[in-house]
């Protein structure tokens, strides 16, 4: 990834070589754009950057900025070209009745999938959309505001050892805070066993809001976890504090345990769980064909942010940042681009509010192969971004007639994408090529 230092030559080599256009192929409002209701309105279309350097690009997002007088670090970072693929598309509701769904994850023998709600339950709902009973043995959640029962993911090897993980906003004395379990899975899917415990982010604090939290293998097994800042003003500097998980991406072995080659393990002054820091509010992650991590975060008004994770990167919250306070005042941070902090490769203003993201690789969609999916919940729709080595050069939204707040994507067996939506009565849907 470009640094703050990266010069705008090499953006506009990658715009001149013809990558970076015409690409084909929760409820309770917290000042956050997770749970904004209305889009912001519709300004003058404003130039997007590529488009000063290529006639032939046709910048997606013509809205006025929320941050009018900030200004992208490189050509590219914002306001990328149309990528319009023109893939029709069918759309299956699989199963209603579900209230706020969080996370969806398919089974790998294609039988179904194991769908959580927000409240604290977990289903699993067959691939002919049979909604079954709450699973047993889950620890109880804190589901005020955006907590509760988050995100759940398949242990690499759970063809074998039918092991689940989640994250969940643990109730605790005095507040509460992200923690991780995992628990065997039983044969009917009706219980989860053996459950434990593996990580609990620190400092407990009560509040309701910036949980995070995303779950993501790499293909060594490790699990890496996203935490947020959680959101108030006096918790934003644990972001950059090396003394909390707050505002991190956490690296764990399976068992929770931190892996001695972590970039702050060994150090008195750093938890040995942290990968990186400066992170506002991740929702999203997902690894790419070359094992790289990719995340993306909640930021403040114009400011959603999509970074390439590097072990031990400071990604500048709430220090360096895009955007302004919802209130629609500057924000502290007196940069948006600062020599010893990562520049974010793509970032939304207005905002998408992003939650949920997988990179494709199937062969229902052979076009999108290599492609990042990113759930929207305040623009309501399926966001569809174009990779080129480590910038985005097309982006194309998908399912907005639709209008639904999507949670999640994630890729089935089938190479169908599977998408939950963000209601009271949420839906499970299968996305394929119209036949």
């Amino acid at each position: 990834m470009l640094n703050s230092s990266a010069s705008w030559l090499a953006a506009l080599i990658l715009v001149a070589s013809g990558a970076a256009c015409g690409a084909s192929g929760d409820g309770t409002a917290v000042g956050n754009g997770t749970d904004a209701a209305t889009s912001a309105g519709a300004g003058a279309a404003s130039e997007a950057p590529a488009a000063a350097i290529d006639p032939d690009c046709r910048p997606l997002e013509t809205r006025e900025p929320n941050a009018a007088g900030q200004k992208p670090t490189f050509v590219g970072q914002t306001r990328a070209c149309e990528a319009a693929s023109g893939v029709a598309l069918e759309v299956q509701v699989l199963a209603d009745g579900l209230e706020r769904p969080w996370a969806v994850e398919p089974l790998p023998d294609g039988s179904g999938f194991l769908v959580t709600e927000r409240p604290g339950r977990m289903r699993f709902v067959s691939a002919a959309g049979a909604l079954g009973e709450p699973i047993a043995g889950l620890p109880a959640v804190d589901a005020r505001g955006q907590g509760g029962l988050l995100d759940v993911a398949l242990s690499p090897s759970f063809a074998s050892d039918r092991t689940i993980y989640w994250s969940y906003a643990e109730p605790r004395d005095g507040g509460n805070g992200t923690a991780v379990a995992r628990g065997v899975l039983s044969d009917d899917r009706r219980r989860v066993g053996e459950v434990q415990v593996i990580f609990r982010a620190q400092p407990t604090f009560d509040g309701t809001a910036h949980f995070g939290s995303r779950l993501a293998f790499d293909a060594d097994g490790l699990l890496y976890v996203t935490t947020g800042d959680r959101s108030v003003a006096s918790m934003r500097e644990h972001a950059q504090r090396l003394d909390s998980h707050m505002g991190k991406v956490l690296r764990l072995r399976p068992d929770g345990s931190a892996p001695p080659d972590n970039p702050f393990a060994g150090r008195a002054d750093a938890l040995p769980e942290i990968f990186s820091l400066g992170h506002r509010n991740t929702q999203s992650a997902a690894f790419d064909g070359q094992g790289r991590l990719w995340i993306v975060e909640h930021g403040t008004q114009g400011g959603d942010e999509l970074n390439l994770v590097a072990a031990g990167g400071n990604y500048g919250w709430p220090q360096v940042a895009f955007g302004e306070e919802y209130s629609g005042r500057s924000l502290p941070a007196t940069a948006t681009t600062q020599q010893g902090f990562e520049d974010p490769v793509y970032y939304w203003d207005p905002v998408i509010a992003p939650s949920g993201a997988q990179f494709y690789d199937g062969d229902a969609f052979a076009g999108w192969r290599g492609n990042l999916f990113v759930g929207a919940l305040k623009e309501r729709r399926l966001v569809r971004l174009v990779i080129d080595g480590d910038r985005v050069v097309g982006e194309e939204h998908l399912l907005v007639d639709r209008r639904k707040r999507v949670r999640d994507v994630r890729q089935g067996p089938d190479g169908a994408l599977y998408v939950v939506t963000d209601e009271t009565n949420g839906e499970l849907w299968r996305v394929a090529p119209a036949r």
